[in-house]
């Protein structure tokens, strides 16, 4: 029964000895049955699509086609970098050499910009700085005429109101305390006169 689904035919092919002597050596040395070998030989020349009726070229003749393939292939790169690599490599090293002559200048300007700008706020800062001092040095002047002021203003309001006292005492003195006015007038000259 398990003979029934097997339907591979075989066939036979003739093949003169020095054929056979090849199989065979193919064979061996991958360790293939002859059947195998025929049949990955013909895949092989039909995935490569080779015609086995046309001569095998030369080893010789394939390396040259080779090697001329090559040397077009690059004489083409050389042509190409010739006429387009070269230029584009020369174009694209000013422009990186512009542009960094460009970013050199600007970073020299801006520095530059930013010291000048350094000096002007240092001035400045320095102007304001003198103006609040003299500012400051003003408003302690004018605060220490007010505290001389108020002292002055204090001292003379106790002189006024020792005067006030000492007049209320003589207008209080009766006719009869001549000693006590005379004593009481000294005192308001003496306050009068005094700084």
């Amino acid at each position: 029964m398990g003979n029934q689904y097997r339907k591979t035919l075989f066939t036979t092919i003739g093949i003169d000895k020095e054929t056979n002597v090849l199989v065979e050596k193919v064979c061996k040395r991958y360790s293939l049955k002859k059947g195998e070998v025929v049949k990955l030989a013909f895949q092989y020349l039909e995935k490569a699509h080779i015609n086995p009726a046309d001569a095998p070229e030369s080893v010789k003749s394939e390396l040259a086609k080779i090697n001329k393939r090559q040397d077009d292939i690059i004489r083409f790169i050389r042509h190409y970098e010739e006429q387009q690599l070269n230029p584009m490599i020369r174009t694209s090293h000013s422009i990186a050499t512009r542009f960094d002559d460009i970013a050199k200048t600007l970073e020299n300007l801006i520095l530059s910009q930013l010291e000048a700008s350094r000096e002007k706020q240092y001035s400045i800062l320095q102007k304001i700085s003198d103006q609040f001092g003299k500012h400051a040095d003003a408003i302690n002047n004018q605060s220490r005429q007010i505290n001389a002021l108020y002292q002055l203003q204090q001292k003379e309001s106790l002189k006024l109101l020792k005067m006030v006292s000492l007049y209320t005492d003589l207008a209080n003195c009766g006719v009869m305390d001549g000693k006590r006015k005379e004593t009481l007038k000294t005192e308001i000259t003496n306050l009068i006169n005094s700084q």
